[in-house]
């Protein structure tokens, strides 16, 4: 059931009309409480839609009563006019929750949108859709929600975690979209996670950016960063449990590596999901620079696309790093095999297996005890036509 899944909420997916194909294009999520405490995550892109402006000024003091989402248009970079329409989406969220007997301001909405980059929303159809989402919303209603935030996802992506402990148990639920522009700065995604622990904005937002940090964070499938990231966790506090703070973090994390996967599995036009592993390098930093560098190299990924196992290609890639190694005592294994050791041939190539899927590259700094992993995709010709073909 997706954010529907912790109790204290309820949710909406409809076709409002922003999309010209009639799909399902606005979201909402409410929190009914008792708690309505909150925390977000936002794209480092300094070019910022208009909703993250909006959201990350309205997310100052911790709490949300809801969450309007749509797709169909980003309202990134549309001038004052695109703030405006912002402001007027939360209003309406407001007022129509207001008459439904929840007294809430614009200031407890938070607004995310996605879509084309530099067109202004219909705000003729956006509004009336406000209030038929409103009329619609249900505990059941998750998955509708998730359904409505899709651009080029090809499906929609829903997690959900339910923990016991001696007071009881507790649910952590969440949606994502995402399938293009997946890069770190989050990706080009949507994300709103659910709770009923009841746990304060303050842990909320220790969780949320622990969790990120290495899941969202390290999702890098083209190397393009979004304007619109945005990844928010809302608590009702419905469940009366406190989870321990190492516990409930813990959940977030499964929650969001859960859905960072799936943003992965369904990246524009990708044939191969490509696990990067880098090990034993100086410093935790170190390992993520290597790992964003290799899963950035288009020759390695066109590669990985053609099954070629190339590891000269991984080890030109760590070489453009400030991470500390010596060439020489570089070590690279492709799904398994030592493919290159000491920075020269190592097993057969001919051993590595990739008809499959997944692809695994693990690349040895020989450097210290630090590790980190990204995920990433291979380049393929489908990702060209789709981004070449995507305004129309």
């Amino acid at each position: 059931m997706s954010v529907t899944a912790a109790k204290g909420f309820t949710a909406a997916g409809i076709a409002a009309g922003i999309k010209q194909n009639g799909n399902p294009d606005l979201a909402l999520v409410v929190n009914t409480g008792p708690r309505r405490a909150a925390a977000g995550v936002f794209t480092s892109n300094r070019v910022k839609a208009a909703p993250v402006v909006w959201s990350q000024q309205v997310l100052a003091d911790g709490e949300l009563t809801a969450v309007v989402l749509n797709s169909g248009g980003a309202n990134a970079c549309t001038g004052p006019q695109g703030f405006q329409d912002t402001h007027a989406t939360a209003e309406k969220v407001a007022e129509v929750l207001s008459a439904k007997g929840t007294d809430v301001g614009a200031g407890e909405i938070a607004v995310a949108s996605t879509g084309l980059i530099g067109i202004l929303l219909p705000m003729d159809k956006l509004l009336p859709g406000v209030e038929k989402a409103a009329a619609e919303l249900s505990e059941h209603g998750g998955e509708k929600a998730a359904i409505a935030i899709k651009t080029t996802d090809t499906v929609h992506k829903t997690s959900v975690v339910t923990k016991d402990g001696p007071d009881g148990s507790w649910t952590v639920g969440g949606m994502a979209k995402g399938a293009g522009m997946l890069a770190p700065g989050l990706a080009t995604m949507l994300v709103v996670l659910t709770t009923d622990a009841d746990v304060d904005s303050t842990g909320l937002d220790s969780a949320l950016r622990g969790a990120t940090r290495v899941t969202f964070d390290r999702v890098d499938s083209d190397g393009c960063m979004s304007t619109n990231d945005t990844v928010l966790l809302l608590a009702s506090g419905s469940s009366g449990v406190t989870p321990d703070q190492d516990a409930f973090t813990s959940a977030v994390r499964e929650v969001c590596d859960d859905l960072a996967r799936q943003l992965i599995g369904d990246a524009e036009g990708a044939s191969k999901d490509i696990r990067i592993e880098v090990i034993n390098a100086a410093t935790e930093d170190d390992a993520v620079e290597v790992g964003r560098s290799i899963a950035r190299n288009n020759l390695l990924k066109c590669a990985i696309h053609g099954e070629d196992p190339n590891w000269g290609r991984v080890l030109s890639a760590i070489g453009t790093t400030a991470a500390a190694f010596e060439p020489d005592e570089l070590n690279v294994a492709i799904n398994g095999v030592w493919v290159c050791k000491n920075g020269s041939v190592g097993e057969d190539r001919d051993l590595v297996d990739m008809r499959y899927r997944e692809v695994t590259i693990t690349a040895d700094l020989a450097a210290g005890t630090e590790s980190a992993v990204i995920w990433a995709n291979d380049l393929t010709a489908d990702y060209v036509h789709e981004n070449s073909a995507y305004s129309s």
